[in-house]
């Protein structure tokens, strides 16, 4: 028994470096050893499941871990393995009623986690088109957390396929009460809803709005689409110089780039050419998605960090040169 705490580390070692069989084999023969202490064959057991998990033995970690909280063992760090395991295997019923428990034993609010947990059944309600399904896990959701904007986009998308842009259009704009820094997701969508109920006019006066408070290279992106479209590609132009001497960026060069070609010829037009490549190659090699936590950047939009695992961490960039 004296010699436990020495041999728990050389199988945490082992787990370390990656020899998961040889921590395996350490953790269990000290399980078997009829003199240890209670605390100290708990230990055991929660180590022993830390192994199963990096081996991938998911339902040989999931019985330790659910045995140490009913001995009363190792709780708080039982239930943080058993939500890990549930969101690798996407069990997201689990997932929320251990959410819960992990809230009553340690008195950390859950409820921004619980709420993704009902947006992902809500994501895959939506998958195999039950809509009924999928309406009542955003509502779920939104119960959970009113701030959730995960849930006001896909409230916005679930009532747009349902046909009323108009329920689209407020659950889209509700995401600037929740979290402005997400404004630039629903810019697209909120062009569709507005261009299906005729509407373009409050969708230019929701952008100048935007692009007065906020900032942001989408939304002037968008706007100047408007322009060219109703104003020509003269006035478009005109309107991306004059934001890029404010807030200069890739994007916003790339697209003014791209109006130029189309109305250049000749070797003009070839000079554009090679411009417009090489602003687009710049364009990118550019994030548009960075994790707030650990730094992690991505070209998509990921609301549980592939990096550190944590949920909401992950926001458009806010940075204009390169939003």
């Amino acid at each position: 028994s004296e010699t436990v705490e020495t041999h728990l580390a050389l199988g945490n070692l082992f787990r370390r470096r990656g020899e998961v069989d040889r921590a395996i084999r350490i953790h269990k023969n000290i399980i078997a050893r009829p003199t240890l202490s209670r605390t100290q064959r708990s230990l055991a057991l929660y180590e022993l499941g830390q192994d199963y998990m990096s081996a991938g033995l998911l339902d040989r970690a999931e019985n330790l871990f659910q045995g140490l909280i009913e001995l009363g063992e190792y709780k708080t760090e039982a239930l943080k393995q058993l939500l890990e395991i549930y969101e690798q295997e996407k069990d997201w019923p689990n997932a929320i009623e251990t959410a819960r428990s992990y809230e009553f034993v340690t008195g950390k609010r859950t409820h921004s986690v619980v709420a993704h947990y009902y947006c992902e059944q809500a994501e895959a309600a939506m998958a195999r088109h039950d809509m009924s399904a999928a309406q009542a896990s955003i509502k779920k959701s939104l119960g959970v957390d009113k701030y959730c904007v995960r849930a006001s986009l896909l409230l916005g998308k679930f009532e747009s396929a349902s046909g009323d842009c108009n329920s689209a259009i407020r659950a889209y704009h509700f995401v600037e009460r929740q979290d402005a820094d997400y404004i630039s997701e629903t810019i697209e969508p909120l062009e569709k809803c507005y261009r299906s109920v005729g509407k373009l006019f409050e969708y230019r006066e929701h952008l100048e709005s935007i692009l007065k408070q906020y900032g942001g290279v989408t939304a002037m992106l968008a706007l100047a689409e408007l322009m060219r479209t109703e104003q020509g590609d003269r006035s478009a132009m005109q309107f991306i110089i004059e934001q890029l001497r404010k807030r200069p960026s890739v994007r916003g060069l790339e697209r003014l780039v791209a109006y130029n070609m189309q109305n250049t010829e000749g070797a003009a037009r070839e000079n554009m050419q090679i411009l417009g490549d090489l602003v687009k190659k710049l364009s990118t090699l550019k994030s548009s998605y960075k994790c707030n936590v650990c730094g992690f950047e991505a070209r998509a939009m990921h609301w549980h960090c592939p990096s550190c695992k944590c949920w909401d961490s992950v926001k458009p960039m806010q940075d204009i040169v390169e939003n």
